[in-house]
């Protein structure tokens, strides 16, 4: 099992990162869905937030897609 970064290949290393930024994207698009959910089921206080919310998580999957990732060399 490889332990250090620099050992994995640059693809690889690639290859990681846009997988880990994905995830990440996700993750913070689901969270705003669910604070969006609190609010409107009265668990949080509601100014607006829901449908900031459901923007943001809009945005950040819209942005994940593949015609918006880096060309070039890292």
């Amino acid at each position: 099992m490889l332990r250090d970064w620099n050992m994995l290949s640059e693809e690889m290393q690639l290859a990681l990162s846009h997988a880990a930024l994905r995830r990440a994207a996700e993750t913070i698009a689901g969270q705003a869905e669910l604070l969006a959910g609190e609010m409107e089921s009265g668990g949080l206080a509601d100014r607006g937030g829901p449908e900031a919310l459901r923007l943001l998580a809009n945005v950040v999957r819209a942005t994940d897609r593949k015609e918006f990732e880096p060309a070039g060399h890292a």
